[in-house]
Order: C-alpha cells, then structure tokens, then sequence
C-alpha cells in the first residue's frame, strides 16, 4: 500500500524545538505582527470553535488560553504537524481538541457542529475551495461564521487568480526531496462568488497591507461570511 507523503514534516519544527509556549498574541496577518486580533470571531463564550488547518496548533492554543469558556477544535491533516500540535499543546486539553483527519473528512463527518471556523494560511489555502466552502457551509451551525486569511497575492508579487485554480508551490518530502503541493491564490471577488455559491452570505473583506519587505513579503486578504440561516 502506498501512502500519501507529509508535505508538512519539515514546517515549524525548528521553532518547535526552541518556542514551547502558548502564544500571547493572535494575528491574521502573514508576517504575523499586526493588524486585527481575534476579536473578530466576537464573543466565543460557550462558543464550539474549529481551526482548518491549525499546523501545529499556535493560534488554536491561544485561544483555548484565554477564551476559557470557549470549546477549541485544531485540525489538521499532517501526521507531523499533528504529533508537534500534541507534545506542545496537549496539556490545554480538554479545552483545546487536536483532531488529526484533515479538514473536509472531519467537516464533513460533523454536520452542524461549530459555530465559529476560522484558518489562518491554512486549510482554505491548500483544499479545494469549491469543496472546502461547501464542507464549511455543512459543519457550521445556521448563522455561523467562517474567518479567514489568505494570500492577496503570490509569494513575489504575481496577481493572484482571476478564477479557482490552483498554482503548484516548492515543498519537501519527509525525505528532503524537492517536489510541489497545490496552493489556491485567489482574487477578492473570487472568493466572494465561490462563499455566496457555498451557502454564505454578509461576506466582508479586508486587504492587510504587508509590513514587512523582500520576496516572501505579502499583503493579506481577510475575509469573514456568515452561513445562511
């Protein structure tokens, strides 16, 4: 039996190594240095709370810290960012869930569950929009809200896509070897049609301008829906 390999085994695991705490900050940003926290979910008291494609469980970890009453759900598909999510985070259990199947099977199989779902770079980036929103649309409870951050634009400075198509961007098997993945870059009004089609509607967006230079500079697109009641 052949298996899929881990595109992420090498992601985060030299700060891993040297960066053990629970983060006191929360940005959407791609520097990760400013702009707007997590007060944009609202209020998540009582709330049930799903990040796609958490990695190793950062943002995830913060707010299980500091929204105690809230119930906090990590996803992610990568076996190693999982195992990192566990040995860092773990202890914030049972607070904080870290889920290993990977975002659309665990949407999916949840109908109805969360009422707030968020991703910062993560599963909406690298999952099917198309299938992801819909997926979203179905585990999300009526009026529900999904967050979001993305790349405005390429890595470099290319325009993003005019349409729902992928790029393939530089990864590393476990092994080291070079290869690709597939990354969904996508223009505002992209996004906006591809929400409104999968059941979302008071879709808002907002460009993070990047605060830093050099070529993985990037500005950030942060965009919110609700799911339609």
């Amino acid at each position: 039996m052949t298996t899929t390999p881990d595109l992420w085994h090498h992601y985060g695991r030299a700060r891993a190594e040297h960066d053990q705490t629970v983060p006191g900050t929360f940005r959407w940003n791609w520097s990760q240095d400013s702009g707007p926290g997590p007060a944009i979910l609202g209020d998540l008291t009582g709330k049930t709370v799903g990040d796609l494609g958490a990695g190793t469980a950062r943002h995830a970890a913060h707010l299980a810290a500091h929204q105690p009453l809230a119930q906090i759900t990590a996803i992610d598909a990568s076996p190693a960012q999982h195992a990192m999510a566990t040995r860092l985070y773990g202890h914030l259990a049972p607070r904080l869930r870290l889920v290993p199947p990977g975002a659309l099977p665990h949407l999916r199989a949840t109908p109805a569950t969360y009422d707030v779902l968020y991703s910062v770079f993560g599963a909406l980036d690298f999952t099917d929009p198309h299938e992801l929103l819909l997926a979203a649309a179905t585990a999300l409870a009526p009026g529900g809200q999904l967050a979001f951050s993305t790349l405005a634009h390429y890595l470099g400075g290319a325009p993003a896509q005019p349409d729902v198509v992928a790029a393939d961007v530089p990864a590393k098997t476990p092994e080291g070897e070079t290869t690709t993945m597939r990354r969904w870059v996508l223009q505002e009004h992209v996004w906006v049609k591809a929400l409104d089609e999968a059941g979302f509607t008071s879709i808002s967006t907002t460009l993070l301008p990047k605060t830093t230079s050099g070529p993985r500079a990037a500005d950030t697109l942060l965009v919110t829906a609700i799911r339609l009641p």
